[in-house]
Protein backbone atom coordinates (compact mmCIF):
# COMPACT_ATOMS: atom_id res chain seq x y z
CA UNK A 1 0.00 0.00 0.00
CA UNK A 2 0.96 3.35 -0.93
CA UNK A 3 1.34 5.97 1.71
CA UNK A 4 -1.80 6.45 4.10
CA UNK A 5 -3.64 9.89 3.06
CA UNK A 6 -6.37 12.12 4.79
CA UNK A 7 -9.18 9.64 4.33
CA UNK A 8 -7.11 6.26 5.50
CA UNK A 9 -5.96 8.28 9.02
CA UNK A 10 -9.49 8.93 9.79
CA UNK A 11 -11.05 5.53 8.92
CA UNK A 12 -7.90 4.16 11.39
CA UNK A 13 -8.63 6.22 14.24
CA UNK A 14 -12.05 5.72 14.17
CA UNK A 15 -11.49 1.81 13.93
CA UNK A 16 -8.98 2.17 16.91
CA UNK A 17 -11.35 3.55 18.99
CA UNK A 18 -14.11 1.18 18.26
CA UNK A 19 -12.98 -2.11 15.87
CA UNK A 20 -16.98 -3.16 15.88
CA UNK A 21 -18.28 0.34 14.36
CA UNK A 22 -20.72 -0.52 11.53
CA UNK A 23 -19.35 0.62 7.64
CA UNK A 24 -22.37 2.98 7.48
CA UNK A 25 -21.74 4.93 10.94
CA UNK A 26 -17.77 4.73 9.92
CA UNK A 27 -18.65 6.38 6.03
CA UNK A 28 -20.10 9.05 8.14
CA UNK A 29 -17.60 9.72 10.71
CA UNK A 30 -15.05 10.19 7.68
CA UNK A 31 -17.17 11.93 4.98
CA UNK A 32 -17.26 8.71 2.27
CA UNK A 33 -20.44 7.01 1.60
CA UNK A 34 -20.77 3.38 2.53
CA UNK A 35 -19.25 1.46 -0.55
CA UNK A 36 -15.85 3.69 -0.81
CA UNK A 37 -15.44 3.46 2.69
CA UNK A 38 -15.59 -0.23 2.90
CA UNK A 39 -12.95 -0.49 -0.19
CA UNK A 40 -10.79 1.43 1.80
CA UNK A 41 -10.90 -0.31 4.57
CA UNK A 42 -10.40 -3.91 2.82
CA UNK A 43 -7.42 -2.59 1.46
CA UNK A 44 -6.08 -1.79 4.70
CA UNK A 45 -6.59 -5.02 5.75
CA UNK A 46 -4.96 -6.54 2.49
CA UNK A 47 -1.89 -4.63 3.05
CA UNK A 48 -1.67 -5.49 6.96
CA UNK A 49 -2.09 -2.01 7.93
CA UNK A 50 -5.03 -3.46 9.77
CA UNK A 51 -3.39 -6.49 11.71
CA UNK A 52 -6.39 -7.65 13.11
CA UNK A 53 -9.52 -7.33 14.89
CA UNK A 54 -9.47 -7.97 19.02
CA UNK A 55 -11.72 -7.08 21.80
CA UNK A 56 -10.21 -5.46 25.10
CA UNK A 57 -10.56 -7.39 28.28
CA UNK A 58 -10.09 -6.03 31.60
CA UNK A 59 -7.49 -8.07 33.19
CA UNK A 60 -8.82 -7.71 36.90
CA UNK A 61 -12.39 -8.62 36.05
CA UNK A 62 -10.74 -12.30 35.03
CA UNK A 63 -8.97 -12.66 37.83
CA UNK A 64 -5.61 -11.14 36.43
CA UNK A 65 -5.32 -7.84 38.26
CA UNK A 66 -1.25 -8.16 38.62
CA UNK A 67 0.79 -6.68 35.86
CA UNK A 68 4.60 -6.75 36.31
CA UNK A 69 7.53 -6.16 34.00
CA UNK A 70 10.69 -8.99 33.99
CA UNK A 71 13.83 -8.19 32.92
CA UNK A 72 15.41 -11.20 31.55
CA UNK A 73 19.36 -12.16 31.19
CA UNK A 74 20.13 -15.25 29.49
CA UNK A 75 23.23 -17.12 29.75
CA UNK A 76 24.21 -16.05 26.22
CA UNK A 77 23.01 -14.15 22.84
CA UNK A 78 23.75 -16.82 20.68
CA UNK A 79 21.09 -17.75 18.43
CA UNK A 80 20.29 -21.13 19.74
CA UNK A 81 19.58 -19.48 23.38
CA UNK A 82 17.74 -16.51 22.00
CA UNK A 83 15.32 -18.78 19.81
CA UNK A 84 14.63 -21.37 22.45
CA UNK A 85 13.69 -18.35 24.94
CA UNK A 86 11.53 -16.75 22.37
CA UNK A 87 9.60 -20.12 21.49
CA UNK A 88 8.97 -20.87 25.36
CA UNK A 89 7.40 -16.98 26.16
CA UNK A 90 5.61 -17.83 22.87
CA UNK A 91 3.83 -21.24 24.96
CA UNK A 92 3.32 -18.97 27.77
CA UNK A 93 -0.04 -17.05 27.95
CA UNK A 94 0.53 -15.28 31.04
CA UNK A 95 3.34 -13.19 29.11
CA UNK A 96 1.20 -10.58 26.87
CA UNK A 97 4.32 -8.82 25.73
CA UNK A 98 8.30 -9.81 25.15
CA UNK A 99 10.52 -7.41 23.59
CA UNK A 100 14.32 -8.68 22.58
CA UNK A 101 16.37 -5.44 24.07
CA UNK A 102 19.15 -3.32 23.26
CA UNK A 103 20.72 -2.12 26.76
CA UNK A 104 21.66 -4.13 30.25
CA UNK A 105 18.97 -6.99 30.26
CA UNK A 106 18.48 -9.31 26.90
CA UNK A 107 14.76 -9.20 27.25
CA UNK A 108 11.51 -7.46 28.59
CA UNK A 109 8.23 -9.19 29.53
CA UNK A 110 4.97 -8.06 30.45
CA UNK A 111 3.30 -10.76 32.78
CA UNK A 112 -0.14 -10.77 33.76
CA UNK A 113 -1.28 -13.09 37.19
CA UNK A 114 -4.01 -12.92 39.95
CA UNK A 115 -1.76 -11.64 42.32
CA UNK A 116 1.76 -11.52 43.70
CA UNK A 117 1.89 -15.31 45.12
CA UNK A 118 0.45 -16.00 41.69
CA UNK A 119 3.14 -14.32 39.65
CA UNK A 120 5.82 -16.02 42.21
CA UNK A 121 4.49 -19.75 41.49
CA UNK A 122 5.37 -18.42 37.59
CA UNK A 123 8.42 -17.49 37.97
CA UNK A 124 9.40 -20.09 40.02
CA UNK A 125 7.81 -23.27 38.08
CA UNK A 126 7.72 -21.49 34.62
CA UNK A 127 9.67 -18.41 33.90
CA UNK A 128 13.24 -19.19 35.58
CA UNK A 129 13.37 -22.63 34.25
CA UNK A 130 13.82 -22.00 30.94
CA UNK A 131 16.95 -23.58 29.39
CA UNK A 132 19.56 -20.42 29.40
CA UNK A 133 17.63 -17.91 31.74
CA UNK A 134 20.57 -16.89 33.90
CA UNK A 135 18.86 -13.50 35.86
CA UNK A 136 15.26 -12.81 36.38
CA UNK A 137 14.51 -9.11 37.98
CA UNK A 138 10.75 -8.25 38.41
CA UNK A 139 9.30 -4.21 38.69
CA UNK A 140 5.68 -4.21 39.53
CA UNK A 141 4.45 -0.89 38.55
CA UNK A 142 2.60 0.84 41.77
CA UNK A 143 -0.60 2.29 39.34
CA UNK A 144 -0.93 2.64 35.56
CA UNK A 145 -0.44 6.07 34.29
CA UNK A 146 -1.68 4.88 31.18
CA UNK A 147 -2.90 1.73 28.46
CA UNK A 148 -3.54 2.20 25.13
CA UNK A 149 -3.62 0.40 21.89
CA UNK A 150 -4.46 3.45 20.01
CA UNK A 151 -1.57 4.40 17.59
CA UNK A 152 -0.80 7.91 16.86
CA UNK A 153 -2.01 8.26 13.08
Amino acid sequence: MSKLDDIDRRILRALQKDGRVQNTELAEQVGLSPSPCLRRVKLLEEAGVIERYVALVDASKIGMGLTVFARIWLTGQDVETVDHFTEQVKRLPQIVECHLMAGDCDFLLRIVAADLDDYRRFQINHLTRIKGVQNVKTDIPMQRIKLTSELPV
